[in-house]
């Protein structure tokens, strides 16, 4: 059985991975909007993922500075 799954998957794959007939026209706009849109998914994931690891763990190094004298008032004033 284990095999029977394995050589179906292995068909299935090849089948999907075939080139098919596409009766489509991609104009240079659309194939360069579709690029950006890709690049800009991606991108975002790692944004996404900079935000969520690198500002927690920069904060949690900070965070036994010595804060410098007037950093919290724009004048400088005590």
């Amino acid at each position: 059985m284990k095999a029977g799954a394995r050589v179906l998957g292995l068909v299935s794959l090849l089948m999907l991975a075939a080139p098919g007939t596409a009766l489509a026209y991609v104009g240079p706009g659309l194939g360069v909007g579709a690029i950006a849109a890709f690049f800009g998914a991606v991108l975002a994931v790692l944004l996404a993922i900079v935000g969520v690891v690198w500002y927690p763990l920069k904060r949690f190094f900070n965070r036994n500075k010595p804060k410098e004298p007037g950093a919290g008032d724009p004048q400088g004033k005590p």
